[in-house]
């Protein structure tokens, strides 16, 4: 019995996801934002209907996945090679001034600590976690917004792909300090060797997608071999090189994103997105939280985490940005954009737990991070967009 308990939590989570989703969108808000509430409504900080599984959790992963996918297929290519030195600047300062904040915050609370200590460690982790950046979030917002294949959205979907490689890597830094097995020079060369082996398997992939769909134009079997192609890529970035999946499934939507039928693939893609896997991701961050556990004694850590982590993407991504020739709200709109945090925090808080970087009372402030940054940043975009329209 309890195997069909899941067929419940699917309907709920479906249901009270729309509900909310329509909600919000009446409310001149994005309807990810109704999505995440839900999430909060019916898990175990509110109503307790639904339980985070590793079902759920599962089938979250596959959502992002698919969202991912679909902003590739979405992307200019044209926009994105001609950002890409931009965005690369944005990414480094959106991954050392979170760092450097996050441990300065820690040590300002514990105590100020030699470079090469535990506490040092621990001081460090706590600003890696501030440097991860889920922009699916953000893709979200800018597709519903219509904004996503503009110059600001393309630059934010780069910056936060090369953005969490540079996580990834100072990640690894950090850890091979505390456990010696880990080896920081074999993560940068498996990264260098993903986007090569990514940009020879692309050209291949590219040119068989392209005679294909030349040879059966607008058929299904077109989607479903891209859809293949999407998990392949995400399964082999984290399999074989230890990149995020998806970083993988992000490039499968690069490589068919120039085909004759790209937005036929994501048209089909954004079915099963739209009616099952989306809702369940973006509710599963809600449901994720739970307010029971936080002590009082860390509250106010929590709110000098949430503040440092928000306020260090806008000054880092924002100022350079600026100095890169965008204008205005455009940099407001980059460093808000790049502020949203999702899975690749709670992947980085999880293996900062296992190692023993991180105590568990600290991962609240990571699932406050991610619940605000989730609500707020859609919300906030979508003013900088009324206030300053960008044209597409």
């Amino acid at each position: 019995m309890e195997a069909y308990a899941i067929f419940k939590d699917l309907a709920i989570i479906i249901i009270v996801a729309k509900a909310c989703g329509i909600l919000a969108r009446h409310l001149k808000a994005p309807q990810v934002v109704g999505m995440i509430v839900a999430g909060l409504l019916i898990g175990p900080s509110v109503l307790g209907l639904v339980e985070q599984t590793d079902f759920l959790t599962q089938m979250a992963e596959i959502g992002v996945i698919l969202l991912m996918f679909s902003a590739g297929l979405e992307t200019d290519l044209k926009e994105l090679v001609k950002t890409g030195p931009i965005a690369t600047l944005i990414a480094c300062a959106g991954v050392a001034v979170p760092l450097v904040m996050g441990a300065i915050l820690y040590m300002m609370f514990y105590g100020w600590a030699q470079p090469g200590t535990e506490e040092f460690l621990k001081a460090a982790f706590i600003g890696c976690i501030m440097t991860a950046t889920s922009v699916s979030i953000t893709v979200q917002s800018l597709r519903e917004l219509g904004y996503l294949k503009g110059r600001v959205g393309t630059t934010i979907l780069s910056a936060a792909i090369i953005d969490d490689v540079i996580g990834i890597i100072v990640l690894t830094f950090v850890i091979g300090f505390k456990n010696p097995d880990s080896d920081p020079i074999k993560v940068i060369v498996n990264t260098v060797l993903f986007f090569v082996a990514a940009i020879i398997g692309g050209v291949i992939a590219y040119f068989i997608f392209k005679k294909a769909d030349n040879k059966y134009p607008h058929t299904r079997r077109i989607p479903i071999a891209g859809l293949a192609l999407c998990f392949v890529l995400a399964y082999v970035a984290e399999e074989f090189f230890g990149i995020a999946d998806i970083t993988g499934a992000y490039v499968a939507g690069i490589i068919l994103c120039s085909i004759k039928d790209s937005h036929y693939i994501e048209e089909k893609v954004d079915i099963n997105s739209y009616m099952l896997f989306g809702p369940v991701f973006f509710a599963s961050i809600g449901l994720k939280t739970s307010i029971n556990n936080i002590d009082s004694s860390l509250i106010l850590f929590c709110i000098g985490f949430v503040i440092i982590a928000l306020i260090s993407k806008i000054i880092g991504c924002g100022l350079v940005s600026r100095v890169c020739g965008f204008k205005g709200y455009d940099c407001l709109k980059i460093g808000v954009g790049m502020m949203t945090r999702g899975e690749v925090a709670l992947i980085v808080a999880q293996k900062g737990l296992s190692v023993g970087l991180m105590s568990a009372e600290y991962f609240t402030a990571v699932i406050l991070l991610i619940i605000i940054s989730s609500i707020s940043v859609p919300i906030l975009l979508k003013l900088l967009y009324t206030k300053a329209p960008e044209k597409v």
